[in-house]
């Protein structure tokens, strides 16, 4: 796959996202998925595979929102298989609070697939929303 084609996948990863259809996001995670979240926030780590990843990484995350995080592309850099994606998120958790992070995601695209993502993201919000443990 080309350049623009890795990019197609990315937007229609966050796009998929947005409407809230998880089936349609997790139909471009590769099986075996490698996930990196930064730092050492709980929700730090790196998950590889599709059940690792929603059971430890998302059901916990996604379990504390109420409808999801929301993303905007600000900027989708391309070179060979890797897409570099600079996000803007928007959520609220069940008890009210925002949360709203900043990202920039380092995603490797195989046979059209989102085989690796290393996430970077303010730690620190995170840590002030969520709680450490």
């Amino acid at each position: 796959m080309g350049i623009e084609d890795n990019k197609h996948v990315i937007k229609a990863f966050y796009e998929a996202g947005n409407r809230g259809d998880m089936d349609a996001c997790f139909a471009l995670l590769a099986d075996d998925i490698k996930w990196t979240n930064i730092g050492s926030t709980k929700f730090s780590g790196t998950f590889v595979g599709k059940q690792v990843l929603t059971q430890q990484l998302l059901g916990p995350l996604f379990g504390q929102l109420k409808a999801g995080i929301s993303s905007v592309v600000e900027n989708m850099i391309a070179e060979g298989d890797f897409v570099v994606a600079q996000t803007a998120g928007t959520a609220e958790t069940k008890d009210g609070k925002p949360y709203n992070n900043s990202y920039c995601q380092v995603i490797k695209v195989r046979e059209g697939k989102i085989a690796e993502v290393k996430e970077y993201f303010d730690t620190e919000l995170t840590s002030s929303v969520f709680g450490r443990d």
